[in-house]
């Protein structure tokens, strides 16, 4: 079991829609200083989405490269460019998110249905996204929506190596409508399915909606790690609404705590996915 906790907050997202959420930060100064009070909470890594200037979401290169330029030079957080996008995004941008230049990115392990839509990964794309980032110098997070997508992940690191820097670190996605559930048996499979892969695996683990708070402490019983954010729950409690993503992360990180795996620096979190140093 890890000694400490890697906290990720997902702040955006491409789902939920600023008029519905004010508080979603959306816009670039929104944005940083969310990043910045996450950080000061415990959060380690970022995973970005970003919207245009309509609030709606985008893989605009100049807003991406913008982005991660903003974050890196005013917080310590590791910049985790999402290349999953929207649903409605296709092949060609999601590739060229790498042009921005993240520490790392996600690296969604198959195709899903993501809701009402289907979130197409084909095993093409996925190879190519893997090496290319392997080339690039940035570290995957691999996400995980269904049990069989670690064997498709067993498969990939076997077939074509291990990815930038030498770690595996993989995040589970759960509670989506279409993919596993949120709840403590799928993670419990999902954690012992990890032992199949490269040794020193590390795992993180996302509850979706209601599911946030059984796979929070569902990870960090089984030595996982976390990942919360607006982009996964505007709700903190039923009939409260999450009023910032630093909100989310302090409970992340107070649970952690309790749990004598108090939550890693950005600093430790580098050492720990093989991202280097700034």
């Amino acid at each position: 079991m890890s000694t400490g906790t890697l906290i990720t907050v997902a702040p955006t997202g491409a789902e939920v829609a600023k008029a519905d959420v004010p508080a979603l930060p959306v816009t670039l100064d929104e944005l940083v200083a969310t990043a910045k009070e996450c950080e000061a909470v415990g959060a380690a890594v970022i995973h970005v989405h970003v919207r245009g200037a309509d609030a709606k979401p985008t893989l605009d290169p100049g807003l991406l490269r913008d982005t991660v330029t903003a974050l890196r030079e005013q917080t310590g957080l590791i910049v985790q460019l999402s290349t999953g996008g929207a649903v409605t995004d296709p092949e060609s941008d999601r590739l060229r998110v790498l042009e921005a230049e993240p520490e790392m990115g996600s690296l969604t392990m198959g195709t899903v249905n993501f809701g009402d839509d289907v979130f197409m990964n084909r095993p093409a794309f996925i190879v190519e996204l893997h090496q290319r980032m392997r080339d690039a110098g940035v570290v995957p997070e691999y996400e995980i929506f269904d049990l069989g997508q670690l064997t498709s992940l067993a498969r990939l690191l076997d077939r074509h190596g291990l990815p930038y820097g030498g770690h595996v670190h993989v995040d589970f996605v759960m509670g989506v409508p279409g993919g596993m559930p949120g709840t403590t048996e799928a993670l419990v499979a999902c954690a012992s399915a990890v032992r199949d892969l490269p040794a020193g695996t590390t795992f993180a683990a996302t509850g979706i909606g209601r599911t946030t708070l059984p796979v929070l402490l569902a990870s960090l019983s089984a030595g996982g790690h976390l990942r919360v954010g607006m982009e996964d729950t505007v709700t903190y409690a039923k009939g409260q609404p999450v009023e910032s993503n630093a909100q989310l992360v302090a409970r992340a990180a107070g649970f952690a705590r309790l749990a004598q795996r108090p939550p890693l620096s950005p600093d430790q979190a580098r050492e720990l996915l093989g991202v280097p140093a700034r």
